[in-house]
């Protein structure tokens, strides 16, 4: 198959990307490398995609970017690219994430109704809930984002919706709790909470370390991409890691596996949501999801990769 993957540089597509090319797909990858982290971390993902000769990398803006001629010829589109971070939406930096996870994902649906795709996979976000009513939470209650991020991702995935409905484009929309993994964007909190443990470093915990998230491990991720892509299934799917844990509970953890960790606690910032727990029966009915990596086996992987790269340097 001939895939597009956009934001390949980034985490999720980078792992994505190389899931895909192992299993024998060609592969395009769109990013700009924008600055919203050191763009040499993008350029150290895309340097393991790049040893593929079935790899292309098309350096181009999503928003100017000749997207028909891009997805001429495949099968399938996977639209991971766009603006991330819950806390840094609010304000003057909101036009950054109207621009990059609104207009480019119009841009990448008006591309792919003048071509024959399979699927278009978008990558949404827990964050489109917002604090929710009940947990595990299904894709049938109501959206009631509480940051500008949840609004545009949410915008996104109607979007989807309308251009599924109203064009017959094959859409599915993944809405992804909590992804972590080895190569996990420095500001997210297992990132620093790692780095932490590891180099002895202090840890800052926003809030109370009670709150609790749905952590989904990137390998399961990617896996639910692509067999969403080779699916029947349209619409909305959660993608969870399959058990609710507080941060509490993951710096144990990490503790148990990379040492002590010096804590650093902060208030709540805006935007956070309490907690998150997915439903997934849409995604194992839709496509056959399950996820298989448990939260130590992860948190593992990214301690040993951190290690590693500590030697490396």
């Amino acid at each position: 198959m001939r895939c597009v993957v956009t934001g390949a540089a980034g985490f999720v597509g980078s792992h994505l990307g190389e899931y895909l090319l192992e299993h024998g797909h060609d592969v395009v990858g769109i990013d700009c490398l924008t600055d919203f982290y050191d763009p040499r971390l993008k350029e150290a993902n895309l340097s393991l995609l790049q040893r593929h000769d079935r790899f292309t990398l098309c350096r181009e803006d999503l928003l100017t970017a000749p997207l028909p001629y891009l997805f001429a010829g495949a099968d399938t589109v996977y639209h991971l690219a766009g603006q991330p971070g819950v806390r840094p939406s609010w304000g003057a930096h909101f036009a950054d994430y109207a621009a990059r996870n609104v207009l480019a994902t119009q841009r990448v649906l008006e591309a792919a109704r003048s071509v024959r795709l399979g699927k278009l996979v978008y990558a949404s976000s827990s964050s489109v809930y917002g604090n929710a009513e009940t947990h595990p939470t299904v894709e049938t209650l109501r959206p009631q984002p509480v940051s500008p991020y949840g609004v545009t991702k949410l915008a996104g995935e109607h979007l989807c919706e309308l251009y599924r409905v109203g064009f017959g484009v094959p859409t599915a929309s993944l809405r992804l709790f909590t992804v972590y993994g080895p190569r996990q964007r420095p500001d997210m909190a297992f990132s620093r909470l790692v780095s932490a443990a590891v180099h002895g470093t202090r840890f800052e915990l926003y809030g109370e370390g009670t709150q609790t998230r749905d952590f989904t491990f990137v390998a399961d991720v990617v896996r639910a991409m692509s067999d969403a892509a080779r699916s029947d299934f349209t619409g909305v799917a959660n993608i969870g890691g399959g058990s609710r844990t507080s941060m509490n509970e993951v710096i144990d953890i990490v503790s148990g596996l990379a040492g002590s960790i010096e804590v650093h606690r902060l208030p709540t910032q805006r935007g956070d949501v309490r907690d998150t727990a997915a439903d997934t029966r849409a995604a194992f009915e839709g496509f056959g999801y399950v996820p298989t990596v448990s939260l130590t086996e992860g948190l593992a992987s990214m301690v040993e990769a951190e290690r590693l790269a500590s030697v490396a340097a």
